[in-house]
């Protein structure tokens, strides 16, 4: 597999053995060599959707509702 900016490289811990390589939020595996339990989890957060709708909500009677959040 070709290592782009997207994936990086999962190595053991322990023996630093090249376990594979991707991209992941959370991972354990098993080492082969050593036994090590590995416990990964990504170091910046998974993109969400928008909290904010970006459309205007209706409510029932087909009328936008006024955000809250806009001033």
């Amino acid at each position: 597999m070709q290592q782009d900016q997207s994936t990086q490289e999962i190595r053991c811990g322990q023996c630093r053995k090249k376990l594979g390589e991707g991209y992941y939020v959370c991972l354990a595996i098993k080492c082969q060599r050593c036994k090590t339990l590995n416990h990964l989890r990504a170091s910046t957060p998974v993109p969400h959707a928008c909290e904010r709708p970006t459309i205007p909500r209706k409510d029932a009677y087909g009328d936008v509702k006024k955000s809250i959040h806009n001033s």
